[in-house]
């Protein structure tokens, strides 16, 4: 296992940087969003965990570069200290680019140091770094996103080509057909092994257990996303003007915040246009509409006398004999459920500090099932919950629709 973890460190950790090839300096350092990191402060917070939970309780003779870098990268762990506000780490000039990079190659060579010593902790050592990987990779999806919300803000719509997750792909061009399922007594969940000692491959988060089995209605699922033609006409039948179709919070926002279309189209000279990370371009109605909240998803969702599935029923579809003709799971956009996110019956988080990573957001958010473009290869899994609130618009979030069995 050490040598294998010593390899998957050194790649998980490039992918980062890889991410930001294309970046100028400037692009690394501002946020227009409060949702929205500057790319460096990933980087470095990134660095920041495994320093904090790994190399400063078990190497003695490692020193951080500057003790105000435990404050400025804590995203959120009370346990640990204070953190800068979110919303301002885009008004931090200093550290400068270059001294994170710096940070990251400190933290780096200690770390390999660690994972090849004889004395290394065995399971402990082992396990948060595991978890410093997956939380890697979730910030690596987080710095796409970021710098999508980051550049698409720019009226310049600026590309960047390096960036190839959203080259255009198969597009759904066949009419939604709704697959049916029976219900009953389902189980869903990871299995405790992938939480309580965990391989790389292996791994899930705290939430995703215990397995636990839940009774479910008959339902349907579709077997495709949703498409930007799809959602058009949704928008043309008057979709943000009809307060009926919207939860009542949603309908404040739609009027508060003037939506009229989704993040990232813009209407100019009698067509839609759509910023992607390749640059801004003809709205493409065969592909999946992309970047909804919640909000959006579930008024859409009402509209076409359908609805959102729950998490249940999606994660038992997908483990069905059908699971095959239901596409896009994975690898194109995250779908929202109509599930508040909170725990499984039985839930423990993992103690000590760490134990902050996922419970205590189990408050007024809704889960995403999947994965999408931006979602780190081998990342993903059946159980995995991920987890927003229902007006974040940011992420790569669509609609895959559900519907009740009537009997």
């Amino acid at each position: 296992m050490g040598e294998q973890l010593h390899s998957v460190y050194r790649e998980v950790r490039a992918h980062s940087l890889s991410l930001c090839d294309g970046l100028s300096t400037e692009d690394y350092c501002i946020q227009p969003a409060p949702e929205a990191s500057p790319p460096k402060w990933h980087l470095a917070h990134t660095s920041w965990f495994f320093e904090t939970f790994i190399l400063l309780p078990f190497l003695p003779s490692y020193r951080r570069p500057l003790e105000a870098y435990g404050y400025l990268f804590n995203s959120y762990y009370e346990g640990i200290g204070k953190q800068w506000p979110r919303a301002d780490r885009g008004k931090l000039s200093r550290p400068t680019v270059a001294e994170i990079l710096e940070y990251r190659e400190q933290v780096d060579a200690a770390m390999l140091e660690l994972l090849e010593s004889p004395d290394a902790r065995g399971d402990e050592i082992v396990q948060l770094t595991v978890l410093g990987l997956h939380h890697e990779q979730q910030h690596q999806e987080l710095l796409v996103t970021d710098i999508k919300r980051n550049l698409g803000v720019n009226p310049l719509s600026p590309a960047l080509e390096s960036c190839a997750i959203e080259q255009d792909a198969e597009a759904p061009t066949d009419a939604i057909e709704f697959l049916e399922f029976d219900g009953g007594l389902v189980t869903i969940g990871a299995d405790e092994s992938s939480v309580s000692r965990p391989t790389f491959q292996e791994f899930s988060f705290d939430n995703e257990s215990p397995r636990h089995q839940v009774y479910l209605q008959p339902y349907e699922i579709a077997n495709r996303l949703c498409s930007n033609g799809e959602y058009l006409a949704f928008m043309n039948d008057g979709g943000y003007e009809r307060p009926e179709l919207w939860l009542a919070e949603a309908w404040d926002r739609v009027v508060q915040e003037q939506w009229n279309a989704p993040l990232y189209w813009t209407w100019a000279e009698g067509e839609w246009l759509e910023y992607r990370l390749l640059g801004q371009r003809p709205l493409c109605k065969e592909s999946p509409v992309a970047h909804l909240s919640y909000f959006e998803a579930d008024a859409f969702a009402r509209w076409q006398g359908a609805r959102l599935p729950t998490e249940a029923e999606w994660e038992s579809s997908l483990r069905s004999a059908k699971s095959q003709e239901i596409r896009d799971a994975f690898g194109r956009l995250w779908q929202w459920t109509c599930s508040a996110y909170g725990c499984y019956p039985g839930f423990q988080p993992w103690a000590g500090a760490v134990g902050e990573y996922n419970g205590k957001f189990m408050s007024g958010q809704m889960v995403l099932r999947g994965s999408s473009c931006a979602t780190p290869k081998g990342h993903a899994r059946l159980s995995y919950r991920n987890f927003f609130y229902p007006w974040d618009r940011w992420q790569y979030s669509g609609v895959r629709l559900a519907r009740n069995i009537e009997e």
